[in-house]
């Protein structure tokens, strides 16, 4: 059984996660992709959660961005609804590549329950993986300004996806990062960063709150290192999903082929 959102209660859960932007210090926000894992992470703790696209869409036996709007914002009302913390939702690109159809995202998003979403610079076009600059800006000051319709505070987070699509250029990255920033945008992330020196060039160029994602092996840090360098929230992406299913692959192998069942009682 969901848990029915009432306006005043969506406005709560919005402030709420405003106010974990602005409270001292770092905080992890884990990434669901289920009911049942999000009540998990609910209960051990977590102050908020955020949908990842990667999970999201293998947990229903597709691959990174194939999961389409619909799909993705009923999950995130599914999550939204199941929770009392806030959620976030990985809306990918916005699902349309002009400023009009990111907003429309954003407006659809503002009905579901989630109080805030990522917006990513990500084309999906082999040949140009990064839309330009102006348009990049363009696309995030209207998914802003749609937030700012919104009848509660929703944190819209920018994403620039250089390095995670072998832009490697972290100078474009900042550059993109404070223009999103000036845009509206009230949080900023850039998947993939190359070491903490990126990481602490990254957060001293920006005065919103930046998002660090844990789980791309050589690209992870400590959550004391992440602090240090300037990290407001930790993210995980599909690393969660992925660690679960290769538990449960694991257990699955020995039963079927070993013929034993240490795993159980673990």
């Amino acid at each position: 059984m969901t848990i029915q959102v009432s306006t005043q209660d969506l406005i709560r859960k919005a402030d709420a996660f405003v106010q974990l932007h602005q409270n001292p210090g770092i905080f992890e926000i884990p990434n669901p992709w289920d009911i049942g894992s999000a009540r998990q992470f609910e209960k051990l703790g977590a102050k908020a959660l955020a949908t990842s696209s990667s999970a999201s869409a293998q947990a229903l036996g597709l691959s990174d961005g194939r999961l389409g709007r619909d799909a993705a914002l009923a999950h995130a009302r599914e999550i939204a609804s199941a929770v009392s913390v806030p959620v976030s939702a990985d809306l990918e690109n916005g699902f349309g590549h002009s400023p009009e159809d990111v907003a429309q995202t954003i407006r659809l998003a503002g009905q579901t329950g989630i109080v805030g979403a990522s917006i990513e610079d990500y084309s999906g076009d082999p040949a140009r993986p990064i839309y330009g600059f102006e348009q990049s800006v363009e696309r995030v000051a209207a998914a802003a300004q749609a937030a700012r319709a919104l009848p509660f505070a929703f944190t819209l987070t920018a994403r620039s996806e250089n390095f995670l699509r072998g832009v490697t250029n972290l100078q474009d990255t900042i550059a993109r990062l404070k223009a999103y920033e000036a845009a509206g945008a009230q949080a900023l992330f850039a998947p993939g960063l190359p070491d903490l020196e990126a990481v602490r060039a990254v957060c001293a160029a920006l005065k919103s709150p930046f998002n660090f994602m844990v789980g791309m092996k050589g690209r992870s840090f400590s959550r004391a290192e992440l602090a240090d360098a300037g990290v407001k929230r930790i993210s995980f992406g599909g690393t969660f999903y992925k660690v679960a299913m290769a538990a449960s692959q694991a257990a699955a192998r020995e039963a079927m082929e070993g013929r034993t069942y240490s795993f159980v009682g673990r």
